[in-house]
């Protein structure tokens, strides 16, 4: 998704949102505060992209454990064929840093409506 989707799904989610009685409003309000996470902390946990602590941080626990242990199996077998697997993840995973601000802005999106279609059932 481009950032100018990105941005027309956050508006109509909002107007939504503003759309809610005053009360649901303070309640959905509270929730995506807890809920939501922070492009900047994503990024940063991101440069340890080899580690797959970012995916750790949206919730991809299983992307994130295959990241953290062939990382560690990277280290383990530095000598022999561990630069080339630590090589091939950073490979895939460095995208990722550049696409950082979409990637946290769409799991954004998606936690609003979630908690959006909380209110409407």
């Amino acid at each position: 998704m481009t950032s100018e989707e990105l941005n027309a799904q956050e508006e109509q989610l909002r107007a939504k949102v503003n759309a809610l009685p005053t009360e649901q409003r303070k309640q959905f309000y509270q929730l995506q505060k807890r809920h939501i996470k922070d492009p900047d902390t994503y990024a940063v946990l991101n440069w340890f992209f080899v580690a797959g602590l970012h995916h750790f941080y949206l919730g991809k626990f299983q992307r994130g454990a295959v990241n953290l242990t062939l990382m560690l199996i990277g280290l383990l077998t530095i000598y022999s064929f561990g630069i080339l697997l630590i090589i091939i993840v950073l490979l895939i995973e460095l995208p990722q840093l550049f696409k950082s601000q979409r990637i946290v802005h769409q799991y954004n999106n998606r936690i609003m409506a979630d908690i959006l279609k909380q209110f409407s059932d």
